[in-house]
């Protein structure tokens, strides 16, 4: 029976550890320097929105195709998921074309995107229902993650499988293959180490750079989810966009797409901005007549996004002697393209163990 070490404990690393551990076959090791209940800037997954919205491409559109009807089924399905679907209101201004936030944003901006047969109820929004400088608009239903539920339910299904989780602290991939809880070196090690993909030795990948994103978490409902394209002054980089999370996990307000910036803590400038923003945008955020102080703030925060140049690395390669099969470089789109790469990732091991690999 294969032994398989995954490498990180974050949304990827998780749901890649639950797709292998549904093969009887298989002996998965999770090991991880932060784990679900873990707040630190090293580790991505907790700060997330999360939610789903396409920015990919319609040629680059195979993972977030490929994930949004199982993060549909669990809206649907499982509430312990923590995940609920959710009206998403999106917004674009002519003038921001060219800049960080649509660039991130892509398809997403389209009055005829990729996915408008994939998600349901799309629409292009009439002009009356603009806000101030929007030149055209969209909505769909889209699903809202409770980040702070989800990764602790994705840890469950990987311990009813036999997953066991370990925390540890590798310098070089290789290492990894020694923490198999069997005590035997490991057949594959499935890299999902995310922003310290660019710092782990065997790895040392120069293109993954974080993007950093500050947030205000209230206890304000907003009633929809709101995405704009730009936003007027503050700091390059800065947007506007507003979600709440499932089951009370509080609305997120956002927030920043600042690339190759590591500060990890929260500006407080740019979290009024924040909040004038989503107050603008959402009037109903708050009592009538009320601007920021009507806001109930929970926590400020920031989360530092794994880019990679070249987007997404599912793919494997031999270092050391042992198979490595890799699964970072995710962005902001790591929970909207979780299950999707997860699968590819678990098809890369197949690929790894089989025969022919050995030869």
């Amino acid at each position: 029976m294969p032994n398989i070490v995954v490498v990180g404990a974050g949304v990827s690393g998780l749901t890649t550890a639950l797709l292998l551990s549904k093969d009887p076959n298989y002996k998965v090791t999770i090991i991880a320097k932060h784990m679900p209940g873990d707040y630190d800037i090293e580790y991505t997954s907790p700060w997330a929105g999360a939610n789903y919205l396409p920015f990919s491409t319609k040629e680059g559109s195979r993972w977030e195709k490929g994930t949004w009807p199982e993060l549909a089924r669990l809206a649907k399905d499982v509430p312990e998921a923590g995940i609920h679907f959710q009206e998403a209101l999106i917004y674009n201004r002519n003038k921001d074309a060219g800049g960080p936030v649509t660039d991130w944003f892509n398809d997403l901006l389209s009055t005829n995107p990729w996915f408008k047969d994939l998600v349901p109820n799309f629409r292009v929004l009439p002009k009356s229902m603009m806000v101030p400088g929007a030149d055209s608009g969209t909505a769909f239903t889209s699903v809202c993650i409770n980040t702070a539920v989800y990764l602790p339910y994705l840890v469950s299904q990987c311990l009813a499988n036999g997953v066991v989780l370990k925390r540890a602290v590798i310098t070089h991939i290789s290492e990894a293959a020694t923490f198999h809880h069997s005590g035997q070196k490991a057949d594959v090690i499935v890299n999902c180490t995310g922003l310290l993909a660019s710092k782990l030795g065997g790895v040392m990948d120069a293109t993954v750079t974080p993007a950093r994103g500050q947030i205000v978490v209230v206890r304000n409902t907003p009633g929809a989810m709101f995405t704009v394209s730009g936003v007027e002054g503050g700091e390059e980089g800065e947007c506007c966009y507003i979600m709440q999370r499932a089951a009370g996990g509080g609305t997120i307000l956002g927030g920043t797409y600042q690339k190759g910036n590591w500060e990890s803590q929260p500006d407080p400038n740019t979290a009024l901005r924040i909040m004038k923003r989503a107050v603008e945008i959402c009037p109903a955020l708050v009592e009538k007549g009320q601007g920021v102080e009507g806001l109930s703030v929970i926590r400020h925060g920031v989360g530092l996004r794994p880019l990679r140049e070249n987007g997404v690395r599912v793919e494997k390669e031999k270092i050391d002697g042992t198979w490595v099969v890799h699964n970072y470089g995710h962005g902001g789109y790591g929970y909207q393209t979780s299950y999707a790469c997860s699968q590819g990732a678990m098809d890369l091991v197949g690929e790894a163990l089989s025969p022919k690999a050995k030869l």
